[in-house]
């Protein structure tokens, strides 16, 4: 009902727009055709207001219409935080409730403490990506940067990932570097997790017929790093590989209607490339042919501890 009702008022506001330039054009037309029979300096008036005029309306519109479609989303991640948050909270509840009702034997007591500390893992990741967001959005942060071994990183991440979503070893490769040689950048060490683990998070999670991920660490233009990761799932259409680094942005369709986030992954990935002095990308092959996602950083020297 509010994405219908937001829907008429993009059009309302669209058509309102589109009424009011006409409208100007109509005044300016009949201004010029009046000032022509009079004097030139009444015609150059005419013009210049007319033209302020019609930009105002332009401009009010667009305004209006992107205000919308924020808001838009704003709804959107609310729902989808209020989701992330409220079922794990339900299946502990459910499970504590029948712990304290019910004998159980031990095995399954022990599967029911697994399960509630998996939903507890997944509570904790989505309060910590909110208040990351948050973080991040509020200023730019220079102090605690070390030099961080990506090899390392990338490797802790993508453990960590095979744990969350219960995957085996080959799901999720990390391809050797070229030469065996360990590259490094400076920055923040969990600002640079949260960036690879978020990455690595759409790739399982946008990957519904299997998961089957290669990552890849390599020099690029002498002084930069850059890390792939690509996998073989829904992909993207080219009109999405800027969009979905926006804050809130989530993909629409009905392939990933069921897929739960919150549209903030590849925006605090995008952020914190940015304060690291880099960058992300994404590229696809269009539907089903899998999405690969480049986040590239300043090479660091592990001697002297500075980028080069």
């Amino acid at each position: 009902m509010n994405i219908t009702r937001r829907r008429g008022a993009i059009a309302f506001f669209i058509t309102l727009g589109v009424l009011l330039v006409g409208l100007a054009i109509t005044l300016d037309v009949g201004w010029i055709v009046v000032a022509s029979e009079r004097t030139v300096a009444l015609l150059v008036l005419g013009i210049f207001f007319f033209a302020a005029l019609i930009a105002g309306v332009v401009l009010n519109t667009v305004f209006l219409v992107r205000e919308i479609n924020r808001n838009e989303r704003q709804d959107t991640f609310l729902n989808a935080v209020t989701h992330e948050l409220k079922t794990p909270i339900a299946s502990i509840r459910l499970y504590l409730e029948t712990l304290q009702r019910r004998p159980l034997d031990e095995p399954q007591r022990q599967e029911f403490y697994k399960i509630m500390l998996a939903d507890s893992d997944r509570l904790l990741a989505t309060v910590e990506q909110v208040l990351k967001a948050g973080q991040l959005g509020l200023r730019h942060r220079q102090q605690g940067r070390t030099v961080i071994d990506l090899q390392s990183l990338v490797a802790d991440c993508i453990a960590v990932t095979l744990q969350r979503y219960h995957l085996p070893p080959e799901s999720i490769v990390l391809d050797p570097t070229p030469g065996a040689v360990r590259l490094y950048t400076l920055g923040i060490s969990d600002d640079l997790r949260t960036a690879v683990l978020n990455i690595l998070d759409n790739a399982a999670k946008y990957s519904p017929e299997g998961v089957h991920v290669r990552c890849s660490l390599a020099i690029d233009r002498y002084t930069w790093v850059a890390l792939t990761i690509s996998d073989t799932g829904i992909g993207l259409a080219p009109d999405q590989f800027k969009r979905i680094f926006k804050r809130f942005y989530r993909v629409q369709g009905r392939t990933v209607s069921k897929i739960k986030g919150t549209g903030l992954g590849l925006f605090l990935v995008r952020t914190i490339a940015r304060q690291h002095g880099g960058s992300v990308t994404a590229e696809s092959s269009g539907h089903n042919q899998g999405t690969t996602v480049t986040l590239t950083l300043p090479r660091a020297n592990p001697a002297t501890q500075s980028a080069f």
